[in-house]
């Protein structure tokens, strides 16, 4: 019986994050995202007869931390074919021989989950039966602490099946572009995912719960469509990064004592849409947040830091935070400026 390590990276994955950590300005070119915030900075420049700002891009997204840093290491367990064949009783003996063929050593991680969730199942529905009664000590005492250990190790495994699966990684890819305007509605496609991902993590150990393999992958597949966190991550930071921008051309027309024609009322920023933005943003975070709380285990540091970093609602810096603090900003500006201007 063995508990598969973790596969490292494919070269493809691990090529084109380097080419993309030597290229931060990847994906932030003029864009749809890029075009709408830009000609909101150059109307108001015309209106306040200023020139249109030095536009800067924002920095690349965070690299997601590296197996070694946001997988649990899980010791294999080794049981010799008597010690198994002994404990037939609990129906385990053809899950270790799928594991252990060749097509079990290269499984999937979520099928590796799965394979540890009906292992577990097995080893813990046959504690509780009448074979323990019929086993000699040593294999008693041995199903006890195969039951013991798969317990304790099946959290780590669920969080080990999402952490290395591609299409979880592949959500996080600095290889992205800011989701487009048109896009958002992408939040509603993927949400259903992030939802079954986190009840067959609240469920695993709950007996009425029934893992469906089809539909995991199904899922799993959805997340794959697109890398959504990542795409959201660069809209709100060049969202964040433009404001900015755009609110140093009314700083120095409050500074100069300049005011628009009287004809000429100040354009209006995109909010429609940064609306949209910010509340597809907080649903997709929020739903990421809930799935992390529903592993319980503790997150390696490296996994929590990035968590705090790049996906917070709260903490000042993320994306999210520091988009809303820039759109209160550039809000008060403009109120400054009207109210001087009157």
């Amino acid at each position: 019986m063995r508990i598969p390590r973790p596969r490292p990276p494919r070269l493809g994955a691990r090529l084109a994050a380097a080419l993309i950590a030597l290229l931060p300005l990847a994906g932030c070119g003029d864009g749809p995202v890029e075009t709408l915030l830009t000609d909101y900075q150059r109307r108001l420049a015309e209106r306040l007869d200023l020139p249109a700002p030095e536009r800067t891009a924002p920095e690349n997204i965070g690299d997601f931390p590296g197996s070694d840093a946001r997988l649990f290491e899980i010791p294999e367990t080794r049981e010799g074919l008597l010690d198994v064949f002994a404990l037939r009783g609990c129906h385990i003996a053809n899950l270790v021989a799928a594991r252990n063929n060749q097509l079990g050593k290269v499984a999937l991680p979520s099928q590796r989950w799965l394979y540890e969730l009906a292992l577990w199942r097995r080893l813990s529905g046959c504690w509780n039966t009448e074979v323990p009664e019929t086993l000699g000590d040593g294999d008693r005492a041995r199903l006890e602490r195969l039951t013991r250990l798969k317990t304790e190790q099946l959290p780590r495994a669920s969080w080990n099946a999402l952490f290395a699966s591609d299409e979880w990684l592949d959500s996080f890819s600095r290889a992205s572009s800011p989701l487009p305007p048109d896009a958002l509605h992408e939040v509603n496609a993927q949400l259903p995912a992030l939802t079954y991902l986190r009840e067959a993590t609240l469920h695993q150990f709950d007996r009425a719960w029934s893992a469906d393999s089809s539909t995991l992958e199904g899922h799993l597949k959805t997340l794959r469509d697109r890398p959504l966190t990542a795409e959201l991550l660069r809209a709100l930071m060049l969202a964040e990064r433009r404001l900015t921008e755009s609110s140093r051309l009314l700083e120095t027309a409050l500074i100069d004592g300049r005011c628009p024609a009287a004809t000429a009322r100040l354009p209006r920023p995109p909010e429609p849409w940064l609306d949209g933005l910010s509340q597809a943003a907080r649903r997709w975070f929020t739903a990421i947040q809930r799935l992390f709380e529903a592993h319980k285990v503790t997150p390696r540091p490296a996994v929590e830091g990035y968590r705090q970093r790049w996906l917070s609602l709260e903490t000042p810096g993320a994306p999210w935070p520091a988009l809303q603090a820039a759109r209160l900003s550039h809000h008060a500006l403009r109120a400054e400026l009207a109210r001087r201007c009157r």
